[in-house]
């Protein structure tokens, strides 16, 4: 039997949705799994034998075993497709119904116990779910802070593979709760940015900050260890206007994308200091 599912892959900082497809059939027991997947995505067959095993799903596995990650030419990394395969598996099975999991998105790594762990780029698959018309998005608890920020989505947050199967194969999903208004999650930072005026002297390095702030030209700052480059580098995102709402959310998913907690949208710009060897 054949079941699909939906799950996300994170290439850079942008999200591609990925057709998970799992094929049952009769014949020498085997479990091939297609469509670039990296080692991580590999090893999910010994995650998902113990995690369906231990959450008590009488799943088969001595039997012909296919599944295939679609397009099959995009890279596949990380074990954020555990759940969805699980779920293309199971349904292929006849454990679940296949059909409700036509516009869902399944993301998320499991335990051997069953437990749904988080995992890096949420954000940019939820957004990458909702414009390709998908209408819910079922994720790791520990990723709600991320699911805050996304409209137009139904996201729910689940912290078992038991909790994930009965919200996919569910007809009738509830509405998840409502998170704190996108105008809180965009409260000023705690910490106050440093100010140019407290710099004295520099004259010509704050001048050329200044015009580079107001023209929004980019700026090199060369000088011997010591010269306050860094310094005056700190002080320059206060100078810049806010980010828009589009400049803020294109911030929180490269935060995700690169596994930095997202629990707010920015509103000053990030300032990033890597050391010079680099």
């Amino acid at each position: 039997m054949l079941a699909t599912a939906w799950g996300a892959a994170v290439v850079g900082v942008r999200a591609h949705l990925v057709r998970v497809e799992a094929d049952t059939a009769p014949g020498f027991p085997r479990f091939s799994l297609l469509g670039l997947p990296d080692s991580s995505v590999r090893e999910s067959k010994d995650r998902l034998h113990a995690a369906l095993r231990n959450c008590g799903y009488r799943f088969k596995w001595d039997r012909r075993l296919t599944v295939n990650l679609s397009p099959a030419g995009l890279p596949k990394l990380g074990p954020g497709f555990d759940l969805a395969i699980a779920a293309a598996l199971l349904a292929a099975d006849g454990e679940i119904a296949p059909g409700p999991m036509a516009s869902v998105l399944l993301v998320g790594e499991l335990a051997l116990d069953g437990g749904v762990r988080p995992v890096r780029g949420v954000l940019p698959m939820l957004l990458a779910a909702r414009q390709a018309g998908l209408t819910d998005a079922i994720v790791p608890a520990g990723n709600a802070g991320e699911t805050r920020l996304v409209r137009g989505l139904r996201v729910h947050g689940v912290a078992t593979l038991v909790e994930a199967m009965a919200l996919a194969g569910s007809g009738q999903r509830p509405d998840p709760p409502a998170g704190p208004p996108r105008a809180s999650a965009a409260r000023p930072e705690a910490e106050p940015a440093p100010d140019l005026a407290e710099v004295r002297g520099q004259p010509l390095a704050r001048r050329a900050l200044e015009i580079a702030a107001a023209g929004g030209h980019h700026v090199l700052l060369s000088g011997p260890p010591g010269a306050g480059k860094t310094m005056l580098a700190r002080r320059l995102p206060p100078l810049l206007p806010a980010l828009a709402p589009d400049e803020a959310l294109e911030a929180a998913v490269i935060h995700s994308a690169a596994g930095a907690p997202v629990e707010r949208v920015l509103s000053t710009r990030p300032f990033r200091a890597p050391h010079h060897t680099v």
